[in-house]
């Protein structure tokens, strides 16, 4: 006999995020961070929808942290894999932005994570420490690590990101994408 499962409900507020697109004009991305650690900016809506947030950031390094709850679940009773890259895109993409000055803005050409345990709602808050290896004009590399609140080790990922000017220009469209409708001006 099969039961049926308790429906679930689930509420969470999020802020405009135009003060955080015209600070980006001004701020550094050490200092756009900051800004969000300290409340004085709104927290990206991506992060409020997962409830991931920033503890700590500094030049080249980002942690964040998630506490897994049932709404992150698959199919399977453990966190989804595409949480977890959430997370860790975050904290990735947070390290290099750190580095990069007041008008510049970066973009996730790629992500690569490898998951080493499941991780489960008995797992406990999991932090992601992201760390810039190579910040350049325009690209950067980024490698990350996923533990639990013990220090150990769930996942590992890595980044490379595109750098361009923020708000004015746009990162170039291919004649590929072009043809294909996609990419950075789609």
């Amino acid at each position: 006999m099969t039961t049926q499962p308790t429906p679930q409900h689930r509420t969470y507020t999020w802020s405009d995020p135009r003060p955080i697109v015209e600070a980006v004009q001004r701020l550094s991305g050490l200092e756009v961070l900051q800004d969000i650690g300290k409340g004085t900016l709104p927290a990206p809506p991506a992060i409020a929808a997962l409830g991931i947030e920033l503890i700590e950031v500094e030049p080249g390094r980002a942690i964040f942290e998630l506490t897994p709850a049932g709404w992150h679940y698959n199919a399977l009773g453990t966190v989804h894999g595409g949480v977890l890259a959430t997370l860790a895109d975050n904290a990735l993409g947070a390290a290099v932005y750190t580095r990069l000055s007041a008008g510049t803005g970066y973009t996730t050409q790629g992500i690569n994570i490898t998951f080493l345990r499941p991780v489960t709602i008995d797992t406990g808050p999991v932090r992601c420490e992201g760390t810039a290896l190579h910040v350049g004009r325009r690209t950067a590399y980024a490698t990350a690590t996923v533990t639990d609140l013990t220090g150990r080790l769930l996942a590992h990922a890595t980044t490379n990101c595109q750098i361009f000017p923020a708000g004015g220009e746009r990162p170039a469209r291919t004649g590929q994408h072009a043809a294909q409708g996609t990419g950075p001006i789609a």
